[in-house]
């Protein structure tokens, strides 16, 4: 058997391969999109991920086709995935002085903040 596997009998194993990894990771993709999106409920979009994970072909091709195209970035908004960002001091202060000249912070908390900056760097 191993005879009669040719050269091109490998590069198709190689591409059928490549498709059907393809496909898992659209799917993939199309799922982790569904449960991001902020324009449908629960329901939604659970039947969305029901209709995606049993009927995969059919499910992925409808929920591409019909998502909105002002869907284009969900979860990418300034602010969804906030954590500690790591800025520099300079960066910190900055911040701080622009906080001073809109009135948000007074003159002492500026001072009392900067300090505390400039100590922990």
């Amino acid at each position: 058997m191993l005879a009669t596997y040719t050269f091109w009998d490998g590069i198709w194993t190689v591409i059928v391969i490549f498709a059907w990894l393809m496909f898992f990771v659209w799917v993939l993709i199309l799922l982790m999109d569904n449960f991001r999106r902020t324009d449908h409920g629960g329901w939604a979009k659970a039947g969305w991920a029901v209709f995606i994970i049993f009927v995969p072909l059919i499910g992925a091709v409808t929920y591409t086709i019909v998502r909105p195209e002002s869907a284009a970035d969900y979860g990418y908004e300034p602010g969804f995935n906030t954590g500690p960002s790591p800025t520099s001091a300079a960066g910190e202060l900055t911040r701080l002085n622009d906080l001073r000249t809109q009135g948000a912070i007074t003159d002492a908390e500026f001072e009392q903040l900067k300090q505390r900056t400039i100590a922990a760097s």
